[in-house]
């Protein structure tokens, strides 16, 4: 591929935030006080007094739906420091197009992809995902399964997806037209 192309494709690669569903947003074991917008939305994601944390152990469970079809590029996920410790996440799993995943079930299915972060992903280097795995997204499930210090609470800075959108017709903004005949 040469270098032209590749930055076109480049500049086409955005923040997903806007595409996300937020009625359909769902996050298992997060601390009622500690939530996930707080790690996911705009602003929220940029304040270091606000993060996402898990609360009965180190596991989170992450359901995004998404507002019409994309294609996922990246994930940037950032994890904080406390006491010289690393508390941000270690493996992450994604499952593209993976509904009503539960702690029970979501070692029965095989992840698209499977990360395991290091201390320069913690700080915000995006993690490359397999492009091929994620080109027809409507929805994103993150399994959080452990952390960096084996502690009981795992915590998130900031969650950013990227990609592109695939063009689609949006269902949700047809209108039926009324046949007047």
């Amino acid at each position: 591929m040469s270098a032209e192309s590749t930055t076109a494709i480049n500049r086409s690669i955005v923040d997903l935030l806007d595409f996300i569903d937020w009625s359909g947003v769902e996050c298992l074991n997060h601390n009622t006080a500690h939530s996930l917008p707080n790690a996911i939305k705009q602003g929220y994601r940029e304040d270091e007094g606000l993060y996402l944390e898990s609360d009965a152990d180190e596991q989170l469970l992450i359901y995004l739906p998404f507002t019409q079809v994309v294609k996922l590029h990246s994930i940037v996920v950032k994890g904080p420091e406390e006491e010289g410790c690393l508390i941000g996440p270690k493996t992450v799993k994604l499952f593209s197009n993976r509904e009503h995943m539960g702690f029970s079930n979501v070692n029965d299915f095989p992840p698209s992809d499977t990360a395991v972060l290091t201390p320069d992903n913690l700080k915000g280097k995006p993690v490359v995902l397999k492009f091929v795995k994620f080109q027809n997204v409507r929805s994103l499930t993150i399994f959080i399964e452990d952390n960096q210090s084996g502690s009981e609470v795992t915590k998130v800075d900031k969650i950013a997806l990227f990609g592109t959108t695939v063009e689609t017709t949006d269902m949700k903004g047809l209108k039926k037209i009324e046949d007047n005949h």
